[in-house]
């Protein structure tokens, strides 16, 4: 089964520059959307736009900033005001036992992760409900379902974020707006090398460790970013049309089901 619903439709995607966010930009562009790339590194957006099939609108921006988000946000809504669709995969991860967490992290990551999504997901509700459609996907974190060691602040603002996804998604159904999460566990990404580097955990996402309370991942690998962004684009797509508040957890069974 072709999953539909992508042809011609205007899909924005936060965190594109890399990652997950450009894997699901470029499997946006491949359906036949026009995609807007927004990052705040704006050398990297440049290059992501060009493996983007169709070519891309990029706006480089802080997604804190409201002022910004709503600029940017009006510039790729253009005359019609129309947006289709929005996946929100910008987020950042301060790595650190809680007891000993700078405030200056514990806030950025908040601010990034929930403050972000918050203010993306408003301006883009905001053209979505005169059309009375649309669809929002959020990539959140298996981190929302379980707690992970030194991994505190970006668990707790993870969980806020699925929470969030599933109140625009009770106050916009009646607009036609669906809004959904993805949970990803360990994911062949910058942040999960980066989190491999600092805590030199690589084995134990794979195998699990009695001593830092982690079962491992049973399917014995970690994700591809296309993993996730195919996951994503089922819950975009028409096919996904009566399904609204759910998470769906793209983890190789690393948190069990929980």
């Amino acid at each position: 089964m072709e999953l539909s619903g992508f042809s011609g439709a205007k899909a924005v995607v936060t965190g594109a520059a890399r990652g997950i966010g450009l894997a699901v930009a470029q499997a946006l562009g491949g359906a036949g959307a026009r995609v807007a790339l927004f990052d705040r590194d704006q050398d990297a957006l440049a290059q992501a736009a060009e493996a983007v099939q169709g070519g891309a609108f990029c706006r480089a921006l802080d997604t804190t900033r409201g002022d910004e988000v709503e600029a940017a946000v009006q510039a790729f809504a253009g005359e019609d005001g129309r947006i289709d669709m929005l996946v929100n995969c910008a987020g950042i991860q301060r790595l650190g036992l809680l007891a000993e967490l700078s405030e200056e992290d514990f806030a950025a990551t908040f601010s990034v992760n929930v403050t972000g999504t918050f203010l993306v997901t408003r301006a883009v509700a905001r053209r979505m409900i005169p059309a009375r459609r649309g669809a929002v996907v959020t990539v959140s974190s298996n981190a929302a379902r379980v707690p992970r060691v030194k991994q505190g602040a970006y668990c707790a603002s993870k969980a806020a974020v699925s929470h969030l996804m599933r109140s625009f998604g009770l106050e916009l159904a009646a607009h036609g707006i669906r809004c959904n999460s993805i949970d990803p566990g360990a994911t062949e990404t910058d942040m999960i090398r980066n989190m491999v580097q600092t805590m030199g955990i690589g084995e134990l996402l794979l195998k699990g460790s009695l001593e830092s309370f982690r079962v491992g991942t049973p399917l014995g690998k970690n994700a591809q970013v296309e993993d996730v962004a195919n996951a994503v684009l089922f819950l975009l797509s028409e096919q996904a049309g009566h399904i609204t508040m759910h998470d769906l957890v793209v983890d190789g069974g690393a948190t069990l089901g929980a």
